[in-house]
């Protein structure tokens, strides 16, 4: 089992920055993890995901060179920076997790989810 508890969420304006933070605990050893965002009405949406080596990374086209994401394995905690955000980058951001080697990238892939943080991006 592994949880998960993200952070860094808030309000900023357009062009800003953010990091979220994901910190994991439990059996955290041998995990993938990746990051989805959602609004209301519409499915949970991919963002980023990264293999468990950390070597090979995965972003959705509407984020890549904007967003960055990362892991500290002695800390437990993975992050995606978030550069030049755009207000249609409005969403609540989940963390998520599973056991394996590679990069995933649908929601059915991961067993373990965080609670969400909010971001809002204003114009």
């Amino acid at each position: 089992q592994v949880q998960l508890v993200e952070s860094g969420g808030g309000l900023v304006q357009a062009g800003g920055s953010l990091r979220l933070s994901c910190a994991a605990s439990g059996r955290t050893f041998s995990i993938a993890m990746g990051w989805f965002r959602q609004v209301p009405g519409k499915e949970r949406e991919f963002v980023a995901a990264m293999a468990r080596s950390g070597g090979n990374t995965h972003y959705a086209d509407s984020v890549k060179g904007r967003f960055t994401i990362s892991k500290d394995n002695a800390k437990n905690t993975g992050y995606l920076q978030m550069n030049s955000l755009k207000p249609e980058d409005t969403a609540v951001y989940y963390c998520a997790a599973r056991y394996g080697t590679d990069w995933y990238s649908t929601s059915y892939d991961y067993p373990y989810w965080g609670q969400g943080t909010q971001v809002t991006v204003s114009s």
